[in-house]
């Protein structure tokens, strides 16, 4: 056999791709739900005193260093002091407080991560955006750093380096 023959060129490793994983910017500490429906009586009406109670005895170190949900999954209408008043006892001991779901969580902890990135440094890069993530990445993310790397990138795949989807392509600019 022929010496060029016998080596194999990873065409994908030699393309300049630079691959971006949204999954990386997941967030490290665990989720709990903090559902106010459980302090509730008949999971419906708040009694401030009871409330109060409930919250002072509860043991918060089983927050410590995690995400806390505060939310309420029943239709019940709940002051905004008991969410301030959660927040009292779980500043300090849970690694970040945000009053919602899980998703609406992800959302925003994608949003803060994509604005702060530098997208500047991938001016005139072919970008893929790696689709397949273990987490759940939401879609919005997805279309947050499109908008974001579309003013910089030459092109914008999703997907893996094997297989993309093409998503945006910079016309090539007309030399005189």
């Amino acid at each position: 056999m022929n010496k060029k023959e016998d080596v194999l060129i990873n065409r994908v490793a030699n393309s300049g791709l630079i691959t971006l994983n949204l999954e990386d910017h997941y967030p490290k500490n665990d989720m709990v739900t903090f559902d106010i429906k459980d302090y509730l009586f008949h999971e419906l009406i708040l009694k401030e005193k009871d409330f109060r109670m409930a919250l002072k005895e509860l043991d918060w170190q089983q927050y410590q260093n995690k995400i806390l949900l505060v939310l309420c999954s029943t239709d019940a209408i709940i002051p905004v002091w008991a969410y301030m008043l959660i927040t009292g006892y779980a500043e300090g001991i849970a690694a970040d407080i945000f009053a919602g779901s899980k998703e609406e969580y992800l959302k925003a902890h994608y949003y803060k991560v994509i604005k702060d990135m530098d997208l500047s440094e991938y001016k005139e890069k072919r970008i893929v955006i790696k689709g397949c993530s273990n987490r759940p990445v939401p879609a919005a993310a997805y279309l947050q750093l499109t908008q974001g790397l579309k003013p910089h990138a030459q092109s914008i795949m999703y997907g893996e380096p094997c297989s993309t989807v093409p998503i945006f392509k910079r016309p090539r600019s007309l030399k005189k």
